[in-house]
């Protein structure tokens, strides 16, 4: 397998130096050839979704394929806008001069994707390292098997090894994989994944975006539509039966609005699914059994308001929210990364900053509130890689958006322009003018010159 990545690697660097991936024709065809290939597989993507985590044709398409032609249309539409040089203004200091930034592409750039959105994570950054005039090395999660033989599929069909190339595999090609020397490395995973990625780039001095995760929160206030907000915070928590880097992972509601909330959140979770959530076949899974039983032990001992069900054979556990946690309980310990919401309650802003305060920076923050003050409060103190205000997830739907994290969440951000710009090197030039050649920078100096240098430079 080293044999493998390593003549991989040969290919590919020798196929960029051509030149032919930084040519717009090149990187249009190339986008082109990918989005008629998501019609053509559709289907198969949808099957592949359905036997790795039970996704539903409808939030397949929704959350994955659609998504991904949603950014592919982006790109196509504004990139011969970006590729061209771009005009910035020259000091007067300078003069006579003209400044402009160049984008260039990295070189062969490494996207390393994750399970829980199998294609989306997989073809998204490798839509935009395409547009940025890169070559391409993918490694798909192992733990989606089927999503990944067909990414490899898919892609095998449209695109020359030396240009875009798929690895597939465990730890062992991800350990070989990064022990080569990329131009840039694009991450979606875990902490403790992303620690090692970053270790080994550094080897390199090859720079990354990682995009993690972390515990997201959601606070209710007491001014909240809190009919709405429990009809949002189901569907965030529903997608991929939670199973999201940017679900809400714990709700922050006011005292005087919980109960009431608690109750238009059970009688969502029984709209959307039906009485029993496990017999409905859109419903999907929990990835394996290690993270099955994880997110079990999570709910044990508990205070259970709904859920607490679960199917050991498919892997399925009823939405779950759980009431009376602490910061101490074993649920507020880690990312939950499955369909189980814990609930606390707040009176005062201070109680909100201390406990959000008391976790690493999150990747989403989501508020609800009709309040502008909560609103602008929020914003002001809390640092997060973006969020909603009356919504979920949404905010990672849109092209127009950035989309990472802060902190331990991440670093780096992509989606749109953000994308293009995440795998291309912004080249800054200064183009300076013969004539008229200004002496003051030039010795010998004199009081007379200093005089004149602090005019302009001031």
């Amino acid at each position: 397998m080293n044999r493998g990545i390593t003549e991989i690697m040969k290919l590919q660097r020798g196929f960029y130096e051509t030149g032919v991936t930084k040519q717009y024709r090149f990187r249009m065809k190339a986008l082109e050839r990918l989005e008629k290939a998501l019609e053509e597989y559709e289907e198969e993507l949808k099957q592949a979704l359905k036997a790795d985590l039970n996704k539903s044709p409808s939030e397949s398409y929704m959350a994955e394929i659609g998504l991904t032609k949603t950014e592919l249309t982006y790109v196509k539409k504004h990139l011969h806008k970006w590729i061209a040089p771009q005009k910035v203004a020259t000091p007067m200091a300078q003069f006579p001069a003209e400044s402009f930034v160049v984008p260039e592409p990295y070189g062969v750039v490494l996207i390393m994707a994750p399970w829980n959105y199998p294609v989306l994570l997989c073809l998204e950054p490798l839509i935009d390292a395409i547009a940025a005039g890169n070559c391409a090395v993918l490694k798909p999660s192992a733990y989606a098997p089927a999503t990944s033989a067909i990414i490899k599929k898919v892609l095998k069909s449209i695109y020359p090894e030396k240009f875009v190339a798929v690895v597939e595999g465990g730890r062992e090609e991800n350990a070989a994989l990064l022990e080569q020397r990329f131009d840039y490395i694009f991450f979606t995973g875990g902490v403790t994944v992303g620690r090692t990625v970053l270790e080994k780039a550094a080897k390199h001095l090859t720079p990354v975006t990682l995009e993690l995760g972390g515990k997201s929160p959601c606070v209710v206030d007491k001014t909240a539509n809190v009919e709405m907000a429990a009809k949002r915070i189901t569907f965030g928590k529903l997608l991929n039966a939670g199973q999201t880097c940017v679900a809400p992972d714990y709700l922050l509601v006011h005292a005087d609005i919980k109960e009431e909330l608690l109750k238009c959140l059970c009688a969502e979770f029984k709209q959307m699914l039906g009485e029993n959530p496990l017999e409905n076949p859109d419903y999907p899974k929990i990835i394996n059994k290690k993270h099955f039983e994880r997110i079990l032990h999570l709910i044990e001992g508990e205070k259970i308001v709904t859920g607490g069900v679960y199917k050991e054979e498919t892997r399925q556990i009823a939405p779950t929210v759980l009431d009376e946690i602490s910061l101490h309980s074993a649920v507020m310990q880690e990312e939950i990364f499955g369909p189980v919401l814990p609930v606390l309650t707040f009176e005062t802003k201070d109680e909100i900053k201390e406990i959000i305060s008391s976790f690493e920076k999150p990747l989403a923050f989501y508020l609800f509130t009709q309040d502008e003050n909560m609103e602008k409060w929020v914003l002001e103190v809390f640092s997060f890689g973006g969020g909603c205000i009356n919504d979920t997830i949404m905010h990672l739907a849109s092209s127009h958006l950035p989309f990472g994290g802060v902190g331990y969440s991440g670093m780096g951000r992509y989606h749109g322009k953000e994308g293009f710009y995440t795998f291309s090197h912004r080249k800054s030039v200064l183009k300076s003018s013969y004539n008229p050649d200004i002496p003051l920078r030039y010795h010998p100096y004199s009081a007379a010159k200093d005089k004149i240098v602090r005019l302009f430079l001031r």
